[in-house]
């Protein structure tokens, strides 16, 4: 059986998962395919320089965000977006708070693992 969230996603009940100094998240929905987020940022987060297997594509709602993908670095603000492939190194810092909206495919099966409900 496949894991999914609801399929409606109401997020002003939501509480929000604080996951780094700064930053904090919700999940927007999911299945083992796909996976939506939404990510609030403080003035000065980081979003630590990591790697992972999913792709990505990050679309920025609000502030404003110093983003390095690889070897390229730019300053995004809202109505941008960033695309990261598999494997490939990138972090981010908060120069002025905001929100991203992170879609990862396949599902991020770290992000879910505490979540109760879910198996993999």
């Amino acid at each position: 059986m496949q894991n999914q969230s609801d399929i409606f996603i109401k997020t002003e009940p939501m509480e929000w998962e604080q996951v780094a100094p700064g930053m904090k998240r919700k999940f927007m929905g999911y299945n083992d395919e796909i996976m939506m987020v939404k990510v609030h940022f403080d003035k000065g987060g980081i979003g630590a320089r990591h790697a992972h297997r999913h792709s990505q594509s990050t679309y920025v709602v609000s502030g404003t965000f110093e983003v390095t993908v690889g070897d390229k670095t730019e300053v995004l603000k809202g109505g941008d977006g960033f695309y990261i492939p598999p494997h490939i190194e990138h972090g981010a810092v908060c120069l002025e708070a905001g929100i991203l909206i992170d879609v990862f495919s396949p599902v991020r099966e770290d992000f879910l693992a505490g979540m109760s409900g879910y198996t993999k």
